[in-house]
């Protein structure tokens, strides 16, 4: 029987929406029998910012205690990776790419290389640049050294949000975070979890 996998979902989010995806990749992973941590990485930008758009100010507070700062420790320690992050101009948020900017030295080691790596957004609209987002991420992967496991058309959650191979998304022009999004979340933290152990 495989061991149980060390799962770190590790993203950015300003408004909640990647949270709120983030939240769900987890429980994916836990309901597999995975050990998992839930982390964000720093916020960089400036009060002047946050404090322009309520939603991502009442983001910022709501969570500073609630989910704990990202470290290097966390990829140290985990077998498989789940990455996410809102799509910026189409690529991924300055705040995750930061963190990944910061991991030099466990690359230069071989941290993250033969781990499983998969990852999640959220853009304003449908095609606001989720895949161009996704596959920014993986770029990160193949650097690394890890192994890709998206979703992929596996399993009928996978169509009942819109259908991407690559990851889970969530349109915000659309309202919160909704079920479809959740469950297609849910079941990428899943396979992830499960194909990790089997690896492990």
């Amino acid at each position: 029987m495989s061991a149980a996998a060390k799962i770190a979902v590790i993203y950015y989010s300003s408004t909640g929406n990647v949270h709120e995806l983030a939240k769900s990749i987890a429980e994916g992973a836990e309901k597999s029998g995975a050990e998992v941590r839930l982390r964000r990485v720093p916020e960089l930008a400036p009060d002047a910012a946050i404090d322009s758009n309520p939603a991502w100010r009442a983001h910022v507070d709501a969570t500073k205690d609630e989910v704990e700062v990202a470290t290097l420790d966390d990829l140290a320690w985990a077998d498989g990776y789940a990455l996410g992050s809102p799509t910026r101009y189409g690529n991924i948020s300055s705040q995750l790419k930061q963190y990944i900017d910061s991991t030099g030295g466990l690359w230069q080691q071989g941290t993250m290389a033969d781990k499983p790596f998969t990852a999640f957004t959220s853009a304003h609209n449908l095609h606001g640049g989720n895949e161009s987002t996704l596959l920014a991420l993986y770029n990160t992967a193949h650097h690394w050294g890890s192994i890709i496991v998206s979703p992929g058309f596996t399993d009928p959650v996978v169509y009942g949000n819109g259908g991407n191979p690559y990851g889970t998304v969530h349109a915000g022009a659309n309202g919160e975070v909704g079920d479809p999004a959740r469950e297609a979340a849910r079941y990428q933290g899943e396979r992830l979890a499960k194909i990790t152990a089997k690896l492990s």
